[in-house]
């Protein structure tokens, strides 16, 4: 929202959107609050404090507003000239992943810089969302050439593959990234379809390639066949089939006493369901409905291309990653290890979530606003 106009306001006022920031506010405060209920029985029966996760949490959101709000300031333009560079860059972390990683619960996503862990994968996401606003943006007109579709990809194939040994879900998020983003500019829907098509050919054959995810393939089918590789997927389903209509009450939640393992990330929604009902998951849904609606808003009215597909970049970014988590959740797709957004437990993936609503602020702040014939500021259409 622009706000009410004051004397002298002229038509090169900006906008602004407030209407975006509460949204995302609330949804860090909700998190919060969900953290502390879901993780803090796993935190004391680890030995440390009720509030661990809370605490690392707070301070990965608290780094993330202070890196979102620097980079709202910022014209969103200079990124361009970065664009390049950190598609180099995220390529580099994610090989690096592969030779000195360092592994957690069984997978090695991790880098590990002065002490501090960092997932590449998942500033791969953010670099790739720049990477590819810049080409679409100079080439607007030839993406709708399936030589140009396929010259594109061989650019992201690299990243893809590094990421998708270790992080299929990621990579996976990635290739959805990009096709949104290239069928937003592109007229043509054919090449899309067969893009689709070419990725969901390669997800099915590395998961034949690899034992495990064979196996996660046969416990999503019958997980009742198998308990043991469909453990956490079957404590969940339990989780949201206790929870009702409206939940047994916040903090209330059985599952998430050492029965869903590492309840405060991927399977955080399941307990939301369990202590908030089937009332307090259609809210978190329409929240984030309501995030992805101001994404809309912003890219409809962003001053250039470039800045237009940042947007729709985040936008692809976010609502996959619900979509998919809530899928996995639910145990309409195979268990792929998928964070929910801005809730979820994870330093890295918050502050680099935020620092893309830095640049999606950065582009509504580009907007121009002009005085409308009552005297207040409104989007230049």
């Amino acid at each position: 929202m622009a706000g009410t106009p004051q004397r002298g306001q002229t038509e090169n006022a900006r906008f602004f959107d407030y209407s975006l920031l509460f949204i995302l506010i609330f949804l860090l405060g909700f998190g919060l609050v969900m953290l502390y209920s879901v993780s803090s029985y796993e935190a004391v029966s680890s030995g440390l404090a009720p509030t661990y996760y809370l605490r690392k949490q707070f301070i990965a959101i608290v780094i993330g507003l202070v890196v979102m709000f620097i980079v709202a300031m910022i014209p969103y333009d200079v990124w361009k000239s970065f664009s390049l560079p950190a598609y180099v860059l995220a390529i580099i972390l994610c090989a690096a992943v592969l030779v000195m990683g360092t592994d957690a619960n069984g997978s090695t996503r991790w880098l590990t810089i002065g002490g501090i862990s960092v997932q590449p994968s998942e500033l791969a996401k953010v670099a790739i969302i720049i990477f590819l606003a810049a080409i679409l943006s100079r080439i607007p007109r030839e993406i709708a050439s399936g030589y140009t579709v396929i010259k594109i990809v061989l650019f992201l194939l690299p990243i893809l593959a590094m990421v998708a040994y270790s992080n299929l879900s990621t990579a996976i998020i990635i290739a959805g990234i990009a096709i949104i983003m290239m069928f937003v500019v592109s007229p043509k829907y054919s090449h899309f379809i067969a893009l689709i098509g070419v990725g969901i050919l390669g997800a099915i054959i590395m998961t034949l390639a690899m034992s495990y995810r064979s196996a996660r393939i046969k416990a999503w089918i019958h997980p009742e066949r198998y308990p043991d590789d469909a453990y956490q997927t079957l404590q969940g389903l339990y989780a949201i089939g206790s929870g009702g209509l409206f939940g047994k009450g916040l903090g209330g939640s059985i599952q998430k006493l050492d029965y869903v393992p590492e309840a405060q990330n991927d399977f955080i929604f399941s307990i939301i369901v369990e202590e908030l009902g089937i009332f307090g998951a259609v809210c978190v849904i329409v929240l984030f409905a309501l995030l992805i609606w101001r994404f809309m808003v912003i890219a409809n009215n962003a001053k250039d291309l470039f800045g237009s597909l940042i947007v729709v970049g985040v936008m692809a970014h976010i609502s996959l990653q619900v979509i998919l988590n809530i899928a996995v959740v639910t145990n309409t797709i195979p268990n792929t290890g998928i964070t929910l957004p801005f809730i979820s437990y994870g330093g890295t993936s918050v502050v680099v979530l935020l620092a893309e609503m830095g640049l999606v602020l950065a582009v509504s702040r580009s907007i121009p606003l002009k005085m409308d014939s009552l005297g207040t500021l409104r989007m230049v259409e």
